[in-house]
């Protein structure tokens, strides 16, 4: 197994008590290994059970200094940790360059000065392609960022692809395509809406479609997600200096996802939450309304990783998840 060859490594996991970072660490939880998971000052860890071992801090990623003390003796790091609003970041590039930018560059000049090289897996974006025209997307579709908060994104993706060429450091970028399922909520309501609109008709509350519904999402299950990442984590030097799109190949439309949660609740609720149609907001970007599919095959033909989960099974999967605590919902 590809987790295996991570026996014995240091991990450092940013943005720790995240939703993928959550997963990762569930992944890693019967491998010998040391993790640290580093999330923002108040941030509550959820308790996990290791083979290895597993310790928090907290810091926040856009002081040097905290990457000076989390970098050593590691082997590997996660970097998931962001700002992930696109209208935060539209109401404040300064702020979202702070933190999507300059964490990247304070962790790459950490690597440099301390002459350290660890492998480097960064989550990007598969919206920083910009607007698709044409699908699937793969590698070779030029990226034009429409956004701030891509734009951002796409810029640390380029230094820890540049830093990687000079071998500073080994580091891959994983493009994600719309990741969903179990874990903690989004810190972000803009993040994770397929999740949101499980929870609201759980809670037998309206679900809403913004317009028609009709634009295409790929919808990457958050297993399939963190595995690509320790996939990519164990293959880093044959994939030094590239990113990667990744989902799962197969898109839906926004309307089919929304009506799909809804089926599948009553299936295991009983109860139907009503869908409804509602106009689009003035103020929604442009980034919404775009269609997207992923070609990942790049990336499976490098590593042999598979989206094994489909969106029906993910679906009802974090059904049963959210069911299992009221809290969750």
């Amino acid at each position: 197994m590809t987790v295996m060859m991570l026996e014995a490594k240091h991990i450092l996991i940013t943005g720790g008590t995240g939703y993928l970072a959550t997963s990762l660490v569930t992944q890693l939880q019967n491998i010998d290994c040391c993790i640290t998971r580093l999330s923002r000052p108040g941030a509550r860890f959820t308790p996990l059970t290791v083979k290895g071992q597993i310790q928090d801090i907290e810091g926040d990623v856009r002081d040097r200094a905290v990457w000076e003390t989390a970098l050593a003796d590691v082997d590997v790091v996660l970097h998931l940790a962001a700002q992930t609003s696109v209208y935060v970041a539209e109401q404040n590039p300064l702020a979202d360059l702070d933190s999507n930018v300059l964490p990247m560059l304070h962790l790459l000049e950490a690597c440099r000065d301390k002459k350290i090289c660890p492998t480097i897996l960064f989550s990007g974006t598969a919206t920083e392609v910009g607007w698709t025209a044409n699908l699937p997307v793969s590698e070779d579709y030029s990226d034009h960022p429409i956004t701030v908060y891509d734009l951002h994104k796409w810029i640390a993706d380029k230094y820890l692809c540049h830093y990687a060429r000079e071998r500073i450091v080994n580091g891959v970028v994983l493009r994600l395509a719309n990741v969903f399922g179990p874990g903690p909520k989004s810190s972000s309501a803009e993040r994770g809406m397929l999740n949101m609109m499980i929870r609201k008709a759980l809670r037998g509350e309206t679900l809403t479609i913004y317009g028609d519904g009709n634009y295409i999402r790929d919808y990457i299950y958050v297993e399939d997600a963190a595995r690509a990442f320790l996939d990519a984590a164990a293959a880093a030097e044959h994939l030094n200096g590239q990113y990667f799109v990744i989902g799962s190949g197969r898109g839906h439309t926004v309307a089919q996802a929304i009506h799909l949660v809804a089926e599948r609740v009553e299936r295991k609720t009983g109860r139907r939450a009503r869908v409804m149609h509602v106009p689009l907001p003035a103020s929604l970007s442009l980034i919404e309304t775009r269609n997207f599919v992923a070609d990942p095959a790049r990336f499976i033909q490098a590593t042999g990783w598979q989206a094994f989960v489909s969106l029906v099974e993910g679906i009802d999967r974090t059904i049963d998840y959210c069911l299992q605590d009221d809290e969750r919902i």
